[in-house]
């Protein structure tokens, strides 16, 4: 049993929380503290042990506490498990920091870049600690895990990165049950950027299907989309093997293909014709990841010189308002080449 902090009460920091606050295989539960920034979320789950603004219908076990002080919900964690959004992230460790300790073991679970630095999450966190003199014991998360289906308790599969592979064992150990399995990876470069990079292509298949286009061209979406991110991951020091596992290929085909990705929603919406401002508002704060990750993306693919021409036509229709139409022309016209 262990205490363990999970920061971000959205869906998917909801769903995380009850997993670790169910009982385990051998009979035992997490002591877990869910902070969230909202007081309505907090009110929600201490009346009714329900995230009706984020997760409704599925009730929290009562080993989960929420409270919207960072303080309590850190004192004496073991594990720190953060799923904010990307762009609060810094902001959020910042405020963290006096609190944390070189034992501790944090645990990323946002999928994203940083806009302007182009740092993954786990770089992140390991900057802003940096000031506090030691380096943190961290592992990244990712894979293809709805919110929803994960609380609800169907069976699924993930993996948990970290160069420390005492860390990724411990994570694997707290987290997993015979409804959430964990693999371990030491590849932290491929699951972090896999689980940024295919939110972006997520929502250019919601485009196709806004668009009302058919299965070929979204197959041929994810396809091309597997291999820019593949061809990043790889000039950023990633590994190939790790695009063909859950936190590639898995992830990119769950976000692409299913009704419950908020990213590909958006993409539906795109494809609709509706501007993104307007969507964005219909959120009610949920986030899609992808809309702030291309840009970074992008920044990132032109350091490393490398082509991601998917990202590029995403990048255009979400900051330029180019019309979408226009986009899937240019790819299509682009010069022929060889496959391989």
């Amino acid at each position: 049993m262990s205490r363990i902090a999970v920061i971000g009460a959205g869906a998917w920091g909801t769903a995380l929380a009850i997993v670790l606050g169910r009982k385990g295989p051998n009979g035992f539960r997490h002591e877990v503290r869910l902070w969230a920034n909202e007081p309505e979320v907090i009110e929600s789950i201490q009346n009714n042990r329900i995230n009706q603004s984020f997760l409704p219908g599925f009730i929290l076990p009562e080993t989960i506490a929420a409270t919207n002080d960072l303080n309590t919900a850190l004192d004496g964690a073991e594990i720190i498990v953060s799923v904010m959004p990307s762009q609060h992230c810094r902001t959020l460790f910042e405020r963290m920091a006096p609190q944390l300790r070189p034992e501790t073991l944090f645990v990323s679970c946002t999928k994203g870049l940083e806009d302007g630095t182009l740092l993954r999450m786990t770089e992140v966190i390991s900057d802003v600690l940096r000031t506090r003199h030691f380096t943190p014991r961290v592992a990244a998360l990712s894979g293809p895990s709805f919110a929803k289906e994960v609380a609800r308790g169907d069976p699924t599969a993930v993996t948990v990165a970290s160069l420390d592979g005492e860390v990724s064992r411990a994570v694997q150990q707290a987290f997993s049950d015979s409804r959430f399995r964990i693999y371990t990876n030491d590849d932290v470069i491929g699951v972090e950027l896999g689980g940024a990079l295919k939110n972006i292509i997520a929502i250019a298949a919601g485009v196709c299907d806004g668009l009302s286009l058919g299965h070929n061209s979204v197959a041929a979406l994810i396809t091309r989309g597997l291999a820019e991110m593949a061809r990043l991951v790889m000039a950023c020091g990633g590994r190939l093997d790790t695009m063909a596992g859950l936190a590639g290929l898995g992830d990119l085909v769950l976000t692409c293909t299913g009704d419950l990705s908020r990213n590909r929603s958006v993409g539906v919406e795109l494809g609709k014709g509706r501007k993104l401002p307007d969507i964005i508002a219909d959120m009610h704060g949920a986030v899609a990841e992808g809309v702030f990750t291309t840009k970074a993306a992008l920044g990132l693919a032109r350091k490393k010189n490398v082509e991601m021409p998917t990202t590029e036509q995403m990048f255009a229709i979400l900051e330029n308002g180019k019309a979408p139409q226009q986009a899937i022309e240019e790819l299509m016209m682009r010069a022929t080449r060889s496959e391989v």
